[in-house]
């Protein structure tokens, strides 16, 4: 693996350069403290269901845990468990802490530190479900078939207890060892199950190889591939059925926010079954563009090409809220379904207003009148953060490999053409991951190809790659 150990690497240039808030004001932060209670003393009419063992699975050294899980066999299926963070307990509607939520949208991951859409005391602390501690949640219980197909939903507040934080890869070994712990034991099975259903639905996942970004042990900064394991897809799946629940309950109520994606045109799924045929990558007739994408290998140089021309397919998301008549897009074509965000409160704006929402008409109330206002707002104001993180991201990442790459200028290294035109090709070097361009003849596109390293500009974040 090659590293960079670049004198000054830190990310507070690109921090300047999108304008990132560097803290919060006094008085976002006062009324965060303020809001800090013990969770016994207010807990009011929230069931406790502290009793229950659940366990968080999130990435190594995690602080802002949003849901913890505990899955059990039950009879003709399943019942499944998510305890989600309960912002709404601690944040004041129309106060300091909402309008700076809403203003920001999101917390912004960066690689030396993250942007929070909410004060650490909050996000890190009295509203994270850190194990061991009390905690006020949303606690949804999901009972599903042997089938894996939801047959009734409950959610309301209550009060909850982790007793285990883990992470993807200890999850995943101790799946491999035969060992998992009891709390989700059977999450292979019903994970399974989901994956297999989502497929079925019409779900496309496009299993690109993902860049990653680690600390040094040397002070500077490495870019890794990780391979997503199972666990991170089936916890995935739990997520996934929590927020087609949460559109289901709003979408019967005609009130709610939902994360929508227009199907593709047939034109797009033909380009996609030339972009097939011209990777000698054969679609069995009958077979779905959910079926066929699903049973590729995700590891050969073809696929990783045809997965990133599926992306034209996948165009178009965004946020559709509705109050009284339904929209007239309320799936998602990615997911197959009609679909929400309530799992990631702490992280995303749009999840708190969505569990107001499901909570609200689950009991039978009105839904409060501070969420009905924000509905027309909600949607603009996450594109725009779903826009800025997504361009922090991939600041993040070029900057590294510009760094990384800078001391290596005139070298050869494999890539894989992912894309190609007539003078230029997107391409994933493969050691260390790179996605860049590549210029020179017509590439053959889903193909490994050596090729050298021309140029680098650190300042502007750009490689220059030619074929070797």
């Amino acid at each position: 693996m090659i590293r960079t150990h670049a004198a000054g690497g830190d990310f507070g240039h690109l921090r300047a350069e999108f304008a990132l808030p560097e803290s919060f004001g006094p008085d976002v932060l006062a009324e965060a403290e303020a809001a800090v209670v013990d969770p016994l003393e207010s807990a009011g009419d929230r069931e406790d269901a502290t009793g229950l063992p659940f366990v968080t699975i999130d990435p190594p050294g995690a602080k802002d845990l949003d849901q913890a899980v505990l899955i059990e066999r039950v009879d003709g299926g399943f019942r499944v468990h998510y305890a989600i963070a309960d912002l709404a307990a601690f944040i004041p509607p129309g106060g300091a802490l909402d309008k700076e939520a809403r203003r920001r949208g999101q917390t912004l991951y960066l690689p030396d530190g993250n942007v929070p859409l909410h004060p650490p005391v909050l996000s890190e602390g009295a509203a994270s479900l850190l194990p061991g501690e009390t905690r006020p949640a949303v606690l949804w219980t999901i009972d599903v078939d042997a089938s894996g197909e939801p047959t009734a939903t409950n959610v309301r507040r209550a009060l909850v207890r982790s007793t285990e934080q883990f992470d993807y890869e200890t999850v995943q070994a101790s799946i491999d060892a035969g060992d998992p712990h009891p709390s989700v034991a059977a999450l292979p099975e019903l994970g399974r199950l989901r994956r297999e259903l989502a497929i079925r639905r019409g779900a496309v996942e496009l299993q690109l190889p993902e860049q990653e970004i680690s600390g040094d042990p040397d002070g500077g900064w490495a870019l890794i591939q990780r391979p997503r394991n199972d666990v991170d897809a089936w916890n995935a799946e739990i997520s996934l059925l929590t927020g087609m629940a949460a559109a289901k309950i709003m979408i019967d109520a005609k009130i709610g926010v939902l994360r929508t994606l227009p199907q593709p045109d047939a034109e797009a799924v033909e380009w996609l079954g030339r972009s097939a045929q011209a990777l000698n990558i054969d679609w069995p007739e009958g077979k779905s563009v959910s079926e066929f994408l699903a049973a590729l290998d995700p590891g050969q140089p073809a696929s990783m090409a045809l997965f990133a021309d599926t992306t034209r397919l996948l165009r178009g998301a965004g946020y559709t809220a509705f109050d009284g008549e339904l929209p007239e897009l309320t799936t998602h074509a990615g997911i197959g379904g009609a679909y929400a965000h309530v799992t990631a409160p702490i992280r995303r704006l749009v999840d708190r207003f969505a569990t107001e929402i499901c909570l609200a008409v689950s009991a039978g109330r009105e839904v409060p009148e501070w969420v009905r206002a924000a509905l027309s707002e909600v949607p603009e104001q996450m594109s725009a953060s779903d826009a800025l993180a997504a361009k922090v991201e991939r600041a993040s990442i070029d900057q590294v490999e510009a760094w990384v790459m800078a001391e290596h200028i005139g070298g050869e290294f494999g890539a894989i053409v992912l894309r190609a035109e007539e003078t230029k090709a997107e391409i994933l070097v493969e050691d260390p991951p790179v996605m860049s361009k590549c210029t020179g003849e017509k590439l053959p596109e889903g193909e490994r190809i050596r090729v050298r390293l021309t140029a680098v500009d650190v300042d502007k974040r750009k490689l220059s790659f030619e074929r070797a």
